[in-house]
């Protein structure tokens, strides 16, 4: 495994003299002014070197987490059989994004180098005979939960891209994979209204998060009682909380930071004025540009908690990218997205599998946010 990733230490070659000119202390609060740096853009010769991740890790069956409950000796199957679909790259979610990654790379570069040898990985994986298995592991008596909210949530997105992708083989999978797909949604929606409090941390269970991916699904597919659920318990959970407590944040193995994806769900289902007084409660500086964080830090990259907050400053970017896109009054948020994305996106050539197995997948949404935000400039 080493090999690739040494690979990708040409990843990001054309933001790296815009990462010399941001602060030279990257602890320093970015409540502070920043020196501008262009935003970052995904490009060719990145998205070769983000291939390798999904490249070499949907198909690694091991090491693996299963993450799943046996009721009985013949529960324990190696994870190519129990879970013919997702068995990379680690842990079932992880395999998940990391298809959406191939599936959204090769869409927006069908010439990338190993074009043909990722898309064989993808055909070969997503079909509709596999998905099969991974229906009825879902519908196993001790498994219906499995992987709620944050799995299911990444499927939704993975169904979205494939919907998106009008070549013959993407319509296949779109159709191979999409029972598996309205089956998260009926377990959404069986879910959501039995939930009675909001989740709010800054890793896989987090609430904001899992419900954010599932209503862009929603909003695609005019999925209407899915994006009546989701509104209606956003606005459960959220619509009163004020002055969240963002210095707080990073708790230890943060990968999203709760306040942040508070924002981020709420910018979608919220009318715009409602959402801008939410918002000057919620996180009072924002509508001036200030948002006193610190890139995070990251002291062991082959420490796979520790390596969480990589991910948290990607993620953070892509909020605050979405955010900037969606109403232009917050574009001045967009100085510390950069600074965030442009510092973490080298840290991908981290030799260990403990972070590539998953960091790929949230850079390329940073970068794909990114992009959003500089087409509506």
């Amino acid at each position: 495994m080493k090999n690739y990733y040494i690979g990708i230490t040409f990843l990001i070659l054309s933001c790296n003299d815009a990462t010399q000119q941001t602060v030279t202390d990257t602890t320093a609060a970015l409540s502070t002014e920043i020196t501008s740096i262009p935003t970052p853009q995904l490009t060719l010769e990145q998205a070769n070197n983000l291939a390798l991740l999904p490249l070499y890790c949907v198909d690694q069956e091991y090491p693996n987490k299963m993450g799943h409950v046996t009721a009985s000796p013949k529960d324990q199957k190696r994870p190519t059989a129990q879970h013919p679909v997702f068995y990379g790259c680690f842990d079932w979610h992880s395999a998940v994004h990391g298809h959406w990654s191939a599936v959204t790379l090769l869409k927006q570069f069908p010439n990338l180098d190993k074009a043909s040898e990722l898309l064989g990985k993808l055909t070969s994986n997503i079909t509709a005979a596999n998905v099969a298995v991974e229906i009825e592991y879902l519908e196993s008596d001790h498994n219906t939960t499995f992987e709620r909210t944050y799995g299911w949530a990444w499927l939704l997105k993975l169904q979205q891209e494939l919907d998106t992708w009008d070549t013959t083989y993407g319509r296949r999978m779109a159709a191979d994979l999409k029972p598996l797909s309205d089956l998260i949604v009926e377990r959404y929606i069986e879910y959501l209204p039995k939930l009675q409090y909001a989740i709010r941390v800054g890793e896989h269970s987090n609430t904001a998060f899992a419900m954010t991916l599932a209503w862009d699904y929603a909003v695609h597919k005019n999925e209407v009682a899915l994006k009546s659920a989701i509104g209606a318990k956003a606005m459960e959970f959220y619509r009163n909380d004020e002055d969240c407590p963002i210095s707080w944040e990073p708790s230890g193995y943060d990968f999203l930071s709760p306040c942040l994806e508070e924002v981020d769900i709420m910018r979608r289902v919220m009318p715009a004025e409602d959402f801008h007084m939410w918002l000057a409660r919620f996180l009072p500086e924002m509508e001036q540009g200030i948002l006193d964080i610190e890139i995070g830090k990251v002291s062991d990259r082959t420490d796979g908690k520790l390596v969480h907050i990589d991910g948290l400053n990607l993620s953070r970017a892509w909020v605050l990218y979405g955010l900037a896109a969606q109403y232009k009054r917050y574009e001045p948020l967009v100085e510390i997205a950069d600074a965030h994305l442009s510092h973490t996106l080298p840290n991908l050539v981290a030799d260990d599998y403990e972070g590539g197995h998953w960091l790929g997948s949230f850079a390329i949404y940073a970068l794909q946010q990114a992009g959003d935000f500089e087409k509506n400039i």
